[in-house]
């Protein structure tokens, strides 16, 4: 029962993020949300990934690092982005195409049914990724399995702060709504800094060589852009439990905070691992 009730806690995980950035998706390559690209070029510029690589983007999204990462390892190269929310994968496969990176491939697919026997790469990234899973280390050790000795793997996580001070008041206005959704959907909070990224790495038997905070902010012209952020991230998942109604609610509350504050952007910070396979 034990392993029945962990397998059922995996796949309503799993089906919760799918759910969200798929429906995420319409806004995701919206201007205000500029910071996935920024990050994912980031986390592939820290890489220093060599010429005819083969990479694995895991939970690659709109294709953020996928695509910088071919741009890297050229046309020899190959990188394989793999992600649960199929509307995110159709825009990678957009992206691609008009950028002429014939070497990116996106498909659906599971972490945990990656197959080490089947194909193995030079490098691995996961950039906002890791912290649906449930057991993250355990999507780290299937991440581990399919890199190659000498190879190294990228995990990008948010750091603290993220998108404050427009997260407080977005989930101060749902808390008013909706008590029982409040802070329902901040995976990312369990791995925040430094000091519990590389612990939790540990956890899988992953020494990481580095790990490193970096802050970051995005600009805002005016407060509707923080709700582009919202409709755009992982906090659609919450915006989709709501009515019409209280939707529109939580919608002007939020606004209205950060217009009272006079916000003009919100943090985005991130934290940056890299381990190398011995």
């Amino acid at each position: 029962m034990k392993e029945a009730a962990r397998r059922q806690m995996f796949d309503d995980a799993k089906t919760r993020a799918a759910s969200a950035y798929n429906a995420a998706a319409d806004f995701f390559d919206a201007a205000p949300l500029s910071f996935w690209d920024r990050i994912g070029r980031r986390t592939v510029e820290r890489m220093s990934l060599n010429r005819d690589a083969r990479v694995l983007d895991a939970c690659c999204g709109a294709g953020a690092s996928a695509i910088p990462a071919a741009e890297a390892v050229g046309a020899g190269g190959r990188v394989l982005g793999i992600d649960l929310a199929e509307n995110l994968l159709q825009l990678a496969r957009v992206k691609a195409r008009r950028r002429g990176v014939l070497q990116a491939e996106f498909r659906l697919k599971d972490i945990e049914t990656l197959d080490p026997s089947a194909e193995m790469f030079d490098a691995v990234i996961c950039v906002f990724g890791i912290f649906f899973l449930p057991d993250m280390p355990a999507g780290v050790r299937c991440l581990w399995q399919v890199l190659r000795p000498r190879g190294q793997m990228a995990i990008t996580t948010w750091g603290p702060r993220v998108f404050e001070p427009g997260s407080s008041a977005f989930w101060n206005a749902v808390r008013d709504e909706r008590p029982e959704l409040y802070k329902s959907f901040n995976p990312w909070d369990r791995i925040g800094d430094p000091d519990a990224l590389a612990a939790m790495l540990l956890e899988a038997d992953v020494q990481a060589n580095e790990v490193v905070a970096e802050a970051g902010i995005q600009p805002l012209h005016s407060p509707d852009d923080f709700w582009t952020i919202v409709l755009g991230s992982g906090y659609r998942s919450t915006v989709e439990q709501l009515n019409p109604g209280a939707r529109e609610r939580v919608r002007k509350a939020t606004l209205d905070s950060l217009s009272e504050q006079y916000v003009r952007s919100v943090e985005t910070n991130v934290v940056f691992a890299i381990a190398r396979k011995p």
